[in-house]
């Protein structure tokens, strides 16, 4: 059964956790996870990475506004070893609300100058972190005027209530084409990595899960024709942008019917993710960041959370299950693959003792990277406390509220509703006013 998060020591912590049946890695030491690592001949200062977390603040064409610039040097000021910017759209009609970040050819300078800035700020406390940009098309989420305009690479019985527009074959080497017109903007503007995003029901992740997609190249029964858009992608970005560091952000399970690495009792099923892996491997694929699950249909699976949002039904899953559950998902892929990096997710739920279990984490080689993301909406400083101090804050860790989520949900700028209230407080009571 769903619990709120009352543990007032590490003992009840695992206590709890073991009364469930699991085993929560746990260690005092923290040191592990301020150790650097090398990630394709680029030295990471810590094994903390910003997980992508849209701000739903952008200017109307796609550029960081003075909101976005905030949260970024923020990030920077706060010491990660990553900064995994969030979600950039490739192409207009592809974008998740009408104030998503959206790189293009008239834009490129502002996002060379965030990075610029974002370098200065981390090289005053001895940081370099690697820039990663996640790239997207939105897919089944598009919502670029601030009203749904699905694009599908197929219909999905539990996702689609009306029948939404179906992508052709041709629809989808345009968007490949964006795809790779984006990358070269990102690499032009100063960013380390570029993720293709293969996560939570977006346009990638529903192609590698699109078996019902007939006659078509980039679908059906066989894995290597839906692996195909996301290989071909990366084939085109390695020749045309040659030197950047490729990635993505996967989902290894849906976690729900009709989705990726899912069985016939919508439980995961790795044996596709395994097989994806292998391909992205053969690639050259060396950084992957692994999430589960979708924040529109089972936001619990990969965002345990304290207090659902309005009208949203408590899950019957307790949340140190979640946790547990991902942890045990990337180190299962971390030990199949152990000459690649791995960066793993839902640690936030956590709070303050999140250190404590990546560091266990990260001893014991189920991981390579720990990744933070509501977490560091409320609490980008961690990393320097813990290299400050040895310890996290109590006062200043996220407390999973939803609070964010439902900005966010709602088209407003997302951040944190209690640790940066200023701002987000503030838009939160808007929002409250307005009946939502």
């Amino acid at each position: 059964m769903h619990e709120r998060f009352r543990y007032r020591t590490k003992e009840d912590l695992i206590k709890k956790a073991r009364s469930l049946g699991i085993e929560l890695p746990y260690s005092d030491d923290i040191s592990p996870l301020l150790l650097p690592a090398l990630v394709e001949g680029f030295p990471i200062p810590n094994r903390l990475v910003v997980q992508p977390m849209e701000g739903y603040d952008s200017e109307d064409n796609g550029s960081p506004s003075f909101l976005t610039k905030r949260r970024y040097l923020r990030y920077a000021n706060g010491g990660s070893g990553m900064i995994w910017y969030e979600a950039v759209s490739v192409s207009s009609d592809g974008r998740s609300n009408p104030n998503q970040l959206w790189i293009n050819r008239n834009n490129i300078s502002e996002y060379a100058y965030l990075n610029e800035e974002v370098k200065i700020a981390a090289g005053k406390i001895g940081i370099r972190p690697l820039l990663v940009i996640q790239l997207t098309h939105s897919g089944r989420y598009s919502k670029p005027e601030g009203i749904s305009k699905p694009q599908v690479a197929a219909f999905n019985l539990t996702l689609d209530k009306i029948a939404p527009y179906i992508l052709t074959d041709d629809d989808l080497k345009r968007i490949q084409d964006q795809y790779v017109t984006a990358a070269a903007l990102a690499a032009n503007s100063g960013f380390d990595a570029i993720d293709l995003k293969a996560c939570h029901g977006y346009l990638m992740i529903e192609l590698l899960a699109a078996k019902t997609r007939k006659g078509s190249i980039y679908g059906g029964e066989d894995p290597s024709a839906r692996f195909r858009f996301m290989l071909e992608t990366i084939e085109r970005i390695k020749a045309e942008t040659p030197g950047m560091i490729i990635t993505t952000r996967l989902n290894i399970s849906d976690c729900y019917s009709g989705g990726f690495g899912v069985d016939n009792n919508n439980q995961p099923d790795f044996s596709e993710p395994l097989l994806l892996v292998e391909q992205l491997q053969k690639k050259g694929i060396r950084l992957l960041n692994l999430s589960m699950g979708s924040p529109y249909f089972n936001a619990f699976v990969t965002r345990p959370f304290d207090t659902p949002l309005p009208g949203q039904s408590v899950p019957d899953e307790h949340p140190l299950v979640g946790v547990v559950k991902m942890i045990n998902g990337t180190s299962f892929f971390q030990k199949k693959f152990p000459e690649l990096d791995f960066i793993g997710s839902a640690y936030s739920y956590l709070r303050h003792y999140s250190p404590n279990v990546g560091a266990a984490v990260i001893k014991n080689r189920s991981a390579s990277f720990i990744g933070l993301g509501r977490s560091s909406f409320a609490y980008p400083s961690l990393p320097l406390d813990l290299i400050r101090d040895g310890k996290a804050d109590p006062s200043k860790v996220c407390i999973t509220c939803s609070g964010c989520t439902r900005l966010i949900r709602n088209l407003h700028p997302g951040g944190c509703v209690i640790r940066d209230r200023e701002i987000y407080g503030n838009e939160l009571k808007k929002l409250i006013a307005d009946g939502k």
